[in-house]
């Protein structure tokens, strides 16, 4: 595997830690998360990798930039990774549900499924997990808690700044 890089970015909703290696973004976590992801000891920190990935993520922040055209890299099964190519499709200021999810990628029978994938995510904001919410319209997990899901759905439905 290519070197792994790390840096973090003060944010609207907390400290951001992002890693990847030099192609591609591989994770974004919640410093304030109780699952928050620490560097690793071979990871090496370096935030030129990730002048694009800060720059986007800014331009969101400040209401800007409602799609992000970056390279990621998630790590996870097939289906995981097909939950999360989906998330990808839900537009800026919408949101679905879990329901809706399983049904999109073609089983609707996997709810549960697609919502524990949902919540292994391991590029939130970027690849919009906060963007699905229960059935009945209720805000449900978030790995950067709920008061940020709340945030960022927000500032999408308002398209205020946060910065």
């Amino acid at each position: 595997m290519n070197t792994v890089f790390y840096t973090t970015l003060e944010s609207p909703v907390g400290t951001l830690l992002l890693a990847g290696d030099s192609q591609a973004l591989r994770m974004v976590s919640f410093e304030s998360s109780k699952h928050a992801e620490p560097p690793q000891a071979d990871w090496k920190q370096d935030k030129a990798p990730f002048a694009e990935v800060i720059r986007q993520l800014r331009a969101y922040f400040r209401g800007e930039r409602k799609e992000f055209d970056l390279p990621l890299a998630p790590e996870g099964t097939e289906f995981q990774l097909r939950v999360w190519n989906r998330l990808r499709t839900i537009p800026y200021g919408e949101t679905i549900s879990y329901a809706q999810l399983a049904e999109r990628i073609g089983n609707p029978k996997a709810v549960r499924a697609v919502g524990l994938a949902n919540g292994s995510n391991p590029i939130p904001i970027i690849i919009p997990c906060h963007r699905v919410i229960g059935s009945d319209g209720s805000l449900t997990g978030f790995g950067g808690g709920l008061p940020t899901k709340k945030m960022l759905l927000e500032l999408e439905s308002k398209q205020l700044s946060l910065l």
